[in-house]
């Protein structure tokens, strides 16, 4: 049953009905049930993908891919130099901030829950002069975003696994750039294989991340203050949240701001909720509660670890900074535990960073898929088509994922300041592309905004949006600093304003030489047939003519003047191909 809201079409997600969709579903299997399909279908795209995943299994690929105490692990060297009260509240203030930011995107996400969400709200709200190119950029720096973060989670797993060894060989071995890179690769590429061949399951095992996640934390928790306690003193409550330390050279309060990039990286996938919402069951509701769970759980549990670190690293933070292992943690796991706790304790975290890397290239490849069906990646014909032999996955762009991480891995061989970029990269890109969406929706989009089972109501749901805004600009600001200081080196810099600014300037100079002639926003990929009167008459208030034209745009716009009868206009070639 679909009750028309506005100019919107929102199908009553609590009462599924047993008959099969028209056109939206291959005949020969059902990907979805009745109320994700027509749900779907008003956004103006057909079931591609089997639902799958349960809420909780939303929950978990946005959890592990947080990957909570690997990604603190990796990011340390970003909150130590402001000493315990930089990690304890700038994980606390600033994880606060990111739930804002969280809960505006849920009202989105519950309201129109598509893999290529981010970019299908910023056309359907902007205005029309804007919309296009607006959707273009989130476009792209969403999909570049999501894949730098599987580079930076990758690069973190080289690094981890490299100081196993180090600690293995007490200190007596130092890995090369090369060698880095190696394993780098070694880990892209199986992350591409396990993805291509484990779709079935893929949903269960993100409970299974999710509980190595945990089974980590705990271990970390428990481990650190017992094996502190019998090697020596840990320290005091003032020390863990009230002392401050400044080993930049910005000022105090500056370097206090730069500890916000952990968390800002950490709680940074959150929008996969969003990606994998043509995967999930009851996607409404799966997408929103996923997003809010993920960011809470990660905010509450990494205060407590941050608390934990804070009473049992050692006073001396240049001398864990500067560790010989490579890896603050893996100093602090030494200095607490022993070399043997060490290496059993460093080995489950970088397993569980190896499942993180599986998880982002999931939502990276759905993010990239999304775009291709709407024709905006070069070669969109290529990737487009959903692989059925692989179990209804998007296999191609599975593996152009993987070899654009491994190009971009490159950065790697250059110097760590160029592979640290790579962080930074992730924060910068998927800011602009949560903001814009939530700024169309409240600057000229709210007229057309119909809230979902999900809603902060009236009252709350602009006053978050604008907070959540006002943030994100902030974190693309701050993560364009050099963390050591100003007057950067060569070596110091971060690389970030350059990569950044190639990404979103290339995005904007391919629209505007080429792409505008063509991208007119998200395609239609449903059939007239396949539609119920209520949803073509939402449709057509929108301003489609699903009658007269190929290629038609949810928001108003056209791909291609060209009149056929309406059957052929919205058909894909070679839709649903193996690949």
């Amino acid at each position: 049953m679909a009750t028309t809201m506005g100019t919107r079409v929102q199908p009553d997600l609590e009462k599924t009905v047993s008959r099969r969709s028209h056109s939206n579903v291959p005949p020969q299997e059902l990907l979805a049930n009745e109320a994700d399909t027509e749900l779907l279908a008003t956004l103006g795209y057909k079931q591609e993908l089997r639902r799958n995943f349960t809420m909780l299994e939303v929950f978990g690929i946005a959890f592990s891919i947080m990957g909570l105490l690997p990604s603190i692990a990796s990011t340390l060297a970003f909150s130590i130099p402001a000493g315990p009260v930089g990690m304890v509240w700038g994980w606390f203030l600033a994880s606060m901030f990111i739930f804002v930011v969280g809960v505006a995107m849920a009202d989105l996400g519950s309201a129109m829950p598509t893999s290529g969400g981010l970019y299908w709200w910023t056309h359907y709200f902007a205005s029309p002069k804007t919309r296009n190119a607006l959707s273009f950029l989130v476009g792209y720096s969403n999909s570049l975003g999501l894949i730098g973060g599987l580079c930076s989670v990758d690069y973190g797993f080289a690094l981890m696994f490299c100081s196993v060894i180090v600690i293995a060989r007490d200190g007596n071995w130092t890995p090369s750039n090369g060698v880095v890179y190696a394993v780098f690769l070694c880990c892209v590429l199986l992350h591409g294989v396990l993805a291509s061949t484990l779709s079935k399951v893929m949903g269960k095992l993100q409970t299974v991340f999710v509980a190595m996640n945990i089974i980590l934390i705990i271990a970390t928790i428990i481990a650190l203050p017992v094996g502190k306690h019998l090697s020596s003193e840990r320290n005091d409550a003032h020390y863990i949240f009230a002392q401050t330390e400044n080993l930049t050279t910005w000022p105090t309060g500056w370097a206090f701001m730069l500890s916000w990039l952990s968390p800002i990286w950490t709680i940074g996938a959150f929008d996969s909720c969003v990606h994998m919402s043509e995967e999930a069951a009851n996607a409404a509701k799966a997408v929103p509660y996923g997003i809010m769970m993920s960011i809470g759980c990660c905010w509450f549990l990494g205060f407590i670890i941050m608390i934990v670190i804070g009473a049992c690293i050692n006073p001396d933070l240049e001398s864990v900074l500067g560790s010989s292992f490579g890896q603050p943690m893996a100093q602090i796991y030494y200095d607490a535990i022993g070399k043997s706790g060490t290496l059993g304790l460093m080995s489950l975290l970088f397993i569980v960073q190896f499942a993180m890397g599986l998880s982002i290239l999931v939502a990276a490849s759905r993010q990239t898929w999304a775009f291709s069906r709407d024709g905006a990646l070069p070669f969109s014909s290529f990737f487009r088509p959903i692989s059925k032999r692989m179990g209804y996955i998007p296999f191609r762009t599975i593996w152009g994922c993987v070899l654009l991480a491994a190009v971009l891995g490159l950065l790697c061989l250059i110097a760590p300041a160029a592979a640290a970029a790579l962080f930074s990269l992730v924060v910068a890109g998927n800011n602009l592309a949560w903001g814009l969406p939530i700024f169309c929706r409240v600057v000229w989009g709210q007229h057309k905004f119909v809230p979902g089972p999900f809603y902060t109501g009236d009252y709350f749901s602009k006053p978050i949006a604008w907070v959540a805004i006002i943030f994100l600009v902030f974190g693309i600001v701050l993560a364009m600093f050099p963390v050591g200081g100003p007057n950067p080196t060569p070596q110091s810099m971060n690389y970030t304003v350059v990569i950044n600014m190639a990404v979103w300037g290339g995005a904007v100079l391919y629209y505007f030489v080429d792409a505008r002639k063509w991208f007119t926003g998200p395609r239609i990929t449903i059939g007239v047939e396949g539609l119920t009167g209520e949803q073509q008459a939402a449709l057509t208030a929108e301003g489609l003519d699903l009658g007269a034209v190929e290629g038609i745009v949810p928001g108003g716009g056209l791909t291609e003047p060209r009149v056929e009868g309406a059957s052929e206009k919205v058909r894909e070639k070679g839709d649903m191909d193996s690949s």
